[in-house]
């Protein structure tokens, strides 16, 4: 007989700036029902498709629920029931050994397949530290645009995302909010309501784009230019607040000779957009006394992306929009909360640390770095992988070279999972994990100034757990005896932010988790008055830093890797630059084997201009091959001017097992990285198309 439903509060762990908080209703131990929670002021009580499908997710018949051991070919997926007992003791058999002679052979792979503080990377970070295992870099989709801003405002910092309502001229730049920011895209809309003006700068024209007042559709990798020219025609026709300036920044004269030389008509070149379009664009940027500019990372997956956040993150100093609270830029609001991440991680427990640390690899070169032999300058072979919160084998760029390195049959990987992923069919051992609704955790937020604690709603699926029991239970098997290795969940979360700091003024690990969440106390106007967190306290448009560095410290464009500035010869070759931003109903590689959500999605599609089509004979309904010397792929062709001429756009990241031919957008992206950060430059890609 059912019980009557009862509720629970969740928030959701995903890949997203809205971090919003659910409400989850339970009937018999079941989730039946997720919902947005009314009371969560950023979640304004409203979810996006696919996280309103939770619960689908969370008790979908295919869910790992038991560990299990391969017994096929890696990449056939064939796997056979093991215990706990048995996983974990070949698991630390192995770890043991190999850490016993070359623990730097040892490689953690992770991302943000959940975002949680805890779950995250905290007694699995400590766990890896106190082997001396290699370090990641986890730079796979954000570190160019948070380089950019660290070298610009001191940190990932920007306007609050609630007074983009009261704005009166919004740039919607390199972000497509319907499909990837939902609760932005609401303040948006208020906006314009009230009589906003809303200009989208995207090479293709998005769900958003086509709600904006006007697209700027320029070429991919040129947003830097674009800032550029902004800039000059803001100093050439003296729309500047030469106040804030003198007071808040540093470096005007050397940006201002810099900006002189990206003449309009130059910057149209590099573009591929008419010179009237910079000159209006600028001009009404600087006579908007409330402008607000929406980053967000589609713009820095390329080669100069650092460079591009920079120029873009100095437009409101030029022209003193900081001083309103309406006015600014967001791309990252995540340094607002201060977490402790040596508390968290524990980066001490490293042999000899502090003044030796573990080798870095940088996970978008994880193809080349699983195929790597070893010598002096890398380091040891990588003989073990321990896979989670990530799907590499589908979302890793120069997949071809990625699956190849998870192919080797004398590399031991462990992948901790919810589903049998890509990845998880090259497992030796794989090892079913909690969802978010079983688990506790804490969470901070890159969209809001919010901090959110999420308890468990229902009991773990079978015999699911933890990722931090997880790293506990290979601990313990391996006979280690650190005692943070084996601080409880709770313990972690009350540690991991720095409550004596005045955001936090008030707040209490007590009182969050009573509450569910807290708001920051950040100022409304953060830098109307200054007060950046760089080494000057201003905002530095040149920067000391990269100087030291040896990089230019100022703001500049580079052009693509694969373009026609970057690589003429590569691009008559391969002439169309292709992007593969995230489907509407996927969120990365998360959702897409969630049946109804992958039904709406139908199949893989390529966007292409109607003039390349034609060059092609590619008909609206063909099959299409998309290629480059990196691989290929296959999609169904929809001619379409949403994609401007020289682009073609394909909506991802599906996993490749769902996919007709068994592959998808990263067989053709490359292992390069970003000017700043070490980036992954997923939109900095040239390829032809032929009908199959």
């Amino acid at each position: 007989m059912n019980v009557p439903a009862e509720f629970a509060r969740a928030v959701c762990p995903h890949d997203c700036p809205d971090t919003c908080a659910m409400r989850v209703s339970i009937e018999d131990g079941r989730a039946i029902k997720v919902t947005a929670d009314p009371d969560h002021p950023p979640t304004q009580g409203a979810l996006c498709t696919k996280v309103s499908r939770y619960a689908e997710r969370v008790h979908h018949p295919r869910r790992l629920t038991t560990p299990m051991r391969r017994v096929g070919a890696k990449g056939e997926g064939r796997f056979e029931p093991i215990s706990w007992d048995e996983a974990l003791s070949i698991a630390a058999g192995r770890l043991s050994e190999i850490a016993a002679r070359a623990p730097e052979a040892i490689v953690p792979y992770s991302y943000a397949g959940t975002m949680g503080l805890v779950q995250g990377d905290s007694i699995a970070q400590r766990f890896f530290h106190k082997l001396g295992a290699s370090q990641l870099d986890r730079t796979i989709c954000a570190a160019a645009g948070a380089a950019g801003l660290k070298y610009t405002y001191g940190a990932s910092l920007g306007m609050l995302t609630e007074f983009y309502a009261e704005s009166e001229l919004i740039l919607i730049w390199g972000s497509n909010p319907i499909a990837s920011n939902l609760h932005f895209w609401t303040r948006a809309q208020e906006a314009k309501r009230r009589g906003a003006h809303l200009i989208a700068i995207d090479p293709y024209r998005s769900l958003t784009a086509e709600k904006c007042h006007q697209h700027i559709a320029l070429k991919p990798g040129t947003d830097g230019a674009l800032a550029l020219g902004m800039m000059h025609v803001l100093i050439t026709e003296d729309l500047l607040d030469h106040a804030y300036i003198a007071a808040h920044t540093l470096g005007f004269d050397a940006l201002k000779a810099r900006a002189l030389t990206y003449t309009p008509a130059r910057v149209a070149q590099i573009c591929g957009i008419e010179e009237q379009v910079i000159v209006d664009l600028a001009r009404r940027y600087g006579s908007t006394k409330k402008a607000a500019i929406r980053m967000n990372y589609g713009m820095q997956r390329v080669r100069g992306g650092g460079n591009a956040t920079r120029a873009i993150a100095c437009l409101p100093s030029l022209t003193g929009a900081w001083r309103e609270r309406s006015g600014g830029v967001l791309l990252s609001s995540s340094g607002w909360t201060p977490t402790n991440s040596h508390k968290l991680q524990r980066p001490d427990l490293m042999p000899g640390w502090p003044t030796r640390q573990s080798r870095v690899i940088n996970m978008n070169a994880i193809g080349d770095a699983l195929l790597h032999l070893g010598d002096a300058e890398f380091g040891p072979k990588i003989e073990a992988l321990v896979v989670y919160n990530s799907n590499p084998v589908a979302v890793a760029p120069d997949s071809e070279r990625v699956a190849a390195g998870f192919a080797r049959e004398d590399l031991f990987t462990i992948v901790l999972e919810h589903f049998q992923t890509d990845t998880a069919d090259y497992a030796d051992l794989l090892l079913p994990a909690t969802t978010q609704l079983e688990h506790l955790d804490l969470h901070k937020s890159y969209g809001h100034t919010h901090v959110m604690v999420n308890l468990p709603a229902i009991a773990p699926v079978g015999e699911a757990r933890p990722n931090t029991d997880i790293f506990r239970g290979i601990a313990r098997s391996m006979g280690l005896q650190e005692p943070a290795l084996f601080e409880s969940d709770e313990t972690v979360a009350s540690t991991a932010l720095e409550w004596s700091d005045r955001a936090l003024e008030g707040v209490t690990w007590e009182t969050l988790k009573q509450a569910g969440w807290a708001k920051l106390n950040v100022p409304d106007a953060p830098f109307a008055e200054g007060g950046f967190r760089t080494p000057s306290g201003k905002c530095e448009f040149y920067s000391e830093r990269l100087a030291h560095e040896g990089l230019d410290p100022l703001p500049d464009y580079l052009p693509p890797y694969e373009s026609e500035d970057g690589a003429p010869e590569l691009a008559a070759r391969y002439p169309l630059a292709m992007i593969s931003p995230p489907a509407r109903n996927f969120l990365n590689s998360t959702f897409v084997n969630v049946e109804s959500l992958r039904s709406t999605e139908g199949e893989p599609h390529l966007d292409i201009h109607p003039s390349d089509a034609l060059r092609r004979q590619v008909a609206n309904g063909d099959l299409v091959r998309i290629f480059n010397d990196r691989g290929s792929m296959q999609a169904r062709a929809r001619v379409t001017d949403k994609a401007r001429e020289g682009l073609v756009v394909g909506l991802s990241i599906w996993w490749k097992k769902l996919a007709p031919d068994g592959r998808n957008a990263n067989q053709v992206t490359s292992q390069a990285l970003t000017d700043l950060g070490g980036s992954a430059t997923f939109y900095d890609c040239l390829v032809e198309v032929e009908r199959v």
